[in-house]
């Protein structure tokens, strides 16, 4: 048990002391960034599918 309790300890030592924590700015630039990126990848996903539908849609007209 001594473990455990040594290892909450060391763990909160480091979240407190050790960890260097980003600015409240630094915080906000890292947020609109991924915003931004998570929202050009679903956009690429899009294309991507509504292109490969289209594809497959024609492909499936020619043997009708």
């Amino acid at each position: 048990m001594s473990k455990v309790s040594e290892y909450i300890k060391e763990s909160y030592d480091e979240l407190v002391n050790k960890v260097t924590w980003p600015t409240w700015g630094e915080l906000q630039e890292s947020t609109l960034i991924v915003m931004i990126a998570s929202l050009l990848i679903a956009l690429v996903i899009y294309v991507i599918d509504v292109a490969s539908s289209s594809a497959l849609g024609f492909f499936y007209q020619m043997f009708q």
